[in-house]
């Protein structure tokens, strides 16, 4: 690991990645904060979750087009640098009349994203070399780990100090410092002309929406697959639901502000942090089924979700919420990990692409219904109630899974996938 972090090239890519984020995650915490003490609206706080969430469902794929026909180095400096113009129009934002603003600001840094995430692994190989490269992707791991348990404290005290304009400004600033720190590295990779795919974004288009259908016919006819797509469906929308009301949950239920949000999420990353090392140290000693596994970390996920949410209305304690959030890290690990397994070793590994594709986008689009959901809801039912929603779905996606997937056994043969030509 050391012995990657000392390679020049990649050393100035992983820090310059882990400034920016952590300035992106400065600004998770202040804007959506913002627009609801702006707005008292929820249904103004989903839209803006719902912008940033559109150019991955539209954008995600296609992007990869392009980047397969620039040179990474400089699509990463100057993606940069635009992500750095791009949030300048914040300082503009005074009043419900000039919101437009939040929500363009947005999707076109959502969308300059999805540039970015394709380039930045694509010229990964090129810096530490084949020998390296699961170290380098372990180390880009831990970076995003670091940044989501760093910026959201550092926003949660900035919000208070110098508010949305000032924190804009350092995230503009993350980006600059980013886009130098690529643009020392002096390495380039060019892709070689003769072997780029010169597919329209159209075309391209297209094409992720016919594998996503693609997918779909695998699914359709394979029992395994039909089960954990639907269990995809539920979580997703909670899961949807939960990013636009937990931040609106602190500030109502809680009384808190940026710095309570910010504390909460960074104990929220600590959990993670700590669930993943457990689980990982545990593997191979579990005895226990995939399948199993899923069910009952996800039963145990929805349940301490149900008392995060539901607890403080009666025990309004900062301390109780950071301390469970932290502790749902665990069964959520467990979670990811068996699910993922499940999906690995479900079908073969010629069918496992477009399986992917598929349970990535709908993921995001029941994610983005999520959001509709939590925007048109929150303000008549409830904020607690809504967010319910997302502990009982997880508890029936547990039952689902201890139900319908008790006997699977893996590995799964690839002759059990039937495909629909």
């Amino acid at each position: 690991m050391l012995a990657t972090l000392r390679n020049r090239n990649f050393a100035l890519l992983w820090f310059g990645g882990l400034i920016s984020m952590a300035g992106d995650w400065m600004l998770f915490i202040a804007l959506p904060l913002y627009v609801y003490q702006l707005t008292n609206s929820t249904l103004a706080t989903s839209l803006m979750f719902m912008a940033s969430t559109l150019p991955r469902i539209l954008l995600g794929s296609v992007a990869g087009v392009f980047v397969d026909r620039w040179e990474r180095r400089r699509t990463m400096v100057i993606t940069n640098l635009l992500l750095a113009l791009s949030i300048l129009p914040l300082f503009f934002v005074r009043s419900v009349e000039t919101l437009w603003i939040v929500y363009l600001v947005s999707f076109v840094q959502s969308s300059l994203g999805q540039f970015f995430g394709p380039a930045e692994n694509a010229f990964l190989p090129t810096l530490v070399g084949e020998e390296h490269l699961l170290t380098a992707n372990s180390l880009n791991s831990l970076n995003n780990d670091l940044a989501r348990l760093i910026g959201p404290v550092m926003g949660g005290f900035a919000g208070g100090l110098v508010g949305l304009s000032g924190i804009a400004l350092i995230d503009a600033a993350t980006y600059v410092i980013a886009a130098v720190l690529i643009a020392l590295i002096t390495v380039t990779s060019q892709p070689e002309r003769e072997k780029v795919v010169h597919a329209s974004a159209r075309a391209s288009w297209l094409a992720v929406w016919q594998e996503w259908l693609a997918g779909l016919r695998i699914i359709k006819h394979h029992r395994i697959l039909a089960t954990l797509l639907v269990m995809v469906a539920i979580s997703s929308v909670g899961e949807g639901i939960f990013s636009v009301l937990f931040v609106i949950f602190v500030n109502e239920v809680l009384g808190g502000g940026a710095l309570e949000f910010g504390w909460i999420m960074s104990g929220q990353a600590v959990g993670g942090l700590t669930g993943g090392v457990v689980i990982a140290a545990l593997g191979s000693r579990l005895r226990v089924r995939p399948a199993r596994l899923l069910g009952w970390s996800a039963i145990i996920f929805g349940l301490i979700d149900l008392l995060i949410f539901n607890l403080p209305v009666y025990i309004p304690s900062l301390a109780l919420v950071i301390g469970l959030i932290a502790l749902v890290g665990l069964p959520g690990a467990a979670f990811g990990t068996s699910f993922m397994t499940l999906l690995q070793t479900s079908v073969s590994d010629e069918f496992r692409g477009r399986l992917f594709g598929t349970i990535n986008t709908s993921s995001a689009l029941l994610r983005f219904a999520g959001m509709v959901l939590a925007g048109t809801l929150g303000n008549v039912v409830g904020i607690v109630p809504v967010l319910n929603i997302q502990g009982f779905g997880y508890v029936v996606v547990g039952f689902m899974a201890l139900f319908f997937l008790r006997s699977v056994r893996l590995p799964a043969r690839a002759s059990e996938v039937a495909v629909a030509e």
